[in-house]
């Protein structure tokens, strides 16, 4: 028959190891349970902490200047020394161009010998044909006595059908050989007929100041 002292000491350990394992859960849940909440409060503490550490967007830490700007001290002594250079002077007006000088106007001669023979020297010495007033006078008072219609019908160009006309007596051909361009193309032309005659002397003679007689 078993010992009920042994069965009795047995029932009581059993309790009691039962209610000392309930107790030691207990324990160990509460203090896990701290554990974690201690661990939670500190990361959540430690990201808070770096969160301070850290710039919020768009922000420069202190003493820092973003890139690509300039500090706040250079950008004062750059434009204080933009403000000390004088503006550039503007440039002086270009002057105006002068005028064209007027053509000067065309000399008006009279009709008549004087003007005839004033012409006539003006176009001669444009073409660098030599002659006088006095030399190109004295030979048409020779020759014709100033009249411009004058005309020879008896001597040997006469004969040969080629008169002598106008103020010095110029025949046919030799007012075409030595016409000057800008006379009329006429030998009866007083002004035309004394250039082209004086060109011929030119030619022959030198000059009409060497013509003294019949040329």
């Amino acid at each position: 028959m078993p010992d009920s002292r042994f069965s009795r000491i047995r029932r009581t350990t059993l309790r009691e190891g039962f209610t000392f394992a309930v107790a030691a859960a207990g324990i160990v849940a509460v203090a896990a349970s701290s554990a974690v909440s201690v661990a939670d409060d500190s990361v959540a503490a430690r990201i808070a902490v770096v969160a301070d550490e850290q710039p919020a967007a768009g922000q420069v830490p202190a003493g820092q200047v973003p890139a690509g700007q300039v500090p706040a001290e250079q950008a004062a002594t750059v434009q204080e020394a933009a403000a000390a250079v004088p503006a550039p002077m503007p440039a002086p007006a270009p002057e105006p161009a002068p005028a064209p000088m007027p053509a000067p106007a065309p000399p008006v001669y009279e009709d008549n010998l004087d003007g005839w023979i004033h012409q006539a020297l003006d176009i001669m010495a444009a073409n660098g044909i030599p002659g006088t007033y006095e030399g190109i006078h004295r030979n048409i008072m020779r020759e014709s006595t100033g009249n411009p219609r004058a005309i020879n019908l008896w001597d040997s160009n006469a004969a040969m059908g080629i008169p002598s006309k106008g103020l010095l007596q110029v025949i046919d051909p030799t007012f075409a050989a030595y016409h000057v361009e800008g006379t009329p193309f006429d030998v009866w032309n007083p002004v035309a007929n004394i250039v082209a005659a004086c060109n011929y002397a030119a030619h022959r003679y030198g000059s009409m100041d060497n013509v003294n007689s019949a040329y």
